[in-house]
């Protein structure tokens, strides 16, 4: 599989946190959720994106303002603020619960309207969705590395009857409505990674598979990482030499090649614990190329730095 493909590879969304807002200004909400990407498709009206720092922006990053049709991602831990502009101060804060609380104290201005619908006005000029992503694939350990904080897809950059669809799905409440809000959510992500990735701030290995030879390769490892792939056998696979192939591996990818498959071996290994908690550690050691569970459980160590069982009882 392909690194994007991979992204949404074994643990899926489930259960993630969805809510359509209906705002007139003034309003802003301080999110403190932790989470690890958040995306916020705009529906109608604009907003103002930024970090939750005094004032509601610094000196570094004065926030941005998305109108109907954009589509944000942002890669947590970090708090920030979504407001009617960059001015508007945050009346509420929402926490790592879904709870809302007025941070003056007072009551909340935010009012619950129905199923995963609130805010301060029904018939609000600005309707947004937030959809927070609890991100269980290792494999996306790599997207979500080469993501920026911030990313803002303009209108046009995404596919609109996507967004349409999970604006309407979000607020029913039908049988099987959390898979399918799940799945929607996937399936946005995956599209707005596409987008993105059609950017020049792409990662490297993203860029890497337009070239014949190194594309070759990663193929070659991301469908098979259990072969005993070596320097020298992608090198002839591809019909370069070895030193010409490790430069041009290193230059386009940003890594050597032994070390982007490690790094895979590792990701898939981690996905795999996650996705079926009965896989003992000697079959997914086999299945992505090391020969024993002490081997993997070893390199898995070094490289994340917690042990395959700590990873295990974290990921539950």
């Amino acid at each position: 599989m392909d690194v994007v493909s991979g992204l949404l590879d074994g643990p899926r969304a489930r259960g993630a946190f969805l809510l359509r807002s209906h705002l007139t200004a003034p309003w802003g909400m301080r999110i403190e959720d932790g989470a690890p990407l958040t995306i916020i498709p705009v529906l109608r009206g604009s907003a103002w994106v930024g970090p939750a720092t005094a004032g509601g922006h610094d000196a570094v990053d004065h926030g941005v303002v998305v109108e109907s049709g954009d589509v944000v991602l942002l890669r947590g831990p970090e708090h920030y603020v979504v407001a009617d502009s960059a001015e508007t101060r945050p009346t509420v804060a929402v926490g790592p619960t879904d709870e809302c609380r007025a941070i003056d104290g007072g009551p909340s201005p935010m009012t619950v309207f129905g199923v995963r619908s609130w805010g301060n006005d029904l018939q609000g000029e600005t309707v947004i969705i937030t959809g927070t992503y609890p991100l269980g694939g290792a494999v996306g350990r790599r997207v979500l590395t080469a993501l920026p904080h911030r990313v803002v897809l303009r209108r046009g950059d995404v596919d609109s009857t996507i967004v349409d669809l999970l604006a309407r799905e979000v607020v029913q409440d039908l049988p099987g409505q959390e898979a399918v809000l799940d799945r929607l959510l996937d399936l946005l992500l995956i599209t707005c990674l596409r987008a993105w990735l059609d950017h020049p701030q792409a990662p490297g290995w993203y860029r890497a598979d337009a070239d014949p030879a190194i594309g070759a390769a990663l193929r070659l490892i991301h469908h098979d990482p259990a072969h005993p792939w070596s320097v020298e056998s992608l090198a002839h696979e591809v019909r370069l030499s070895r030193a010409a192939f490790a430069r041009r591996f290193q230059a386009l990818v940003g890594e050597a090649p032994m070390a982007y498959l490690t790094g895979w071996r590792i990701d898939v290994a981690a996905d795999m614990m996650l996705a079926d908690d009965t896989a003992t550690l000697a079959s997914i050691a086999r299945a992505v190329g090391y020969s024993s569970p002490f081997a993997l459980s070893a390199a898995f160590t070094r490289v994340r730095g917690l042990s395959p069982t700590e990873h295990r009882r974290r990921g539950a």
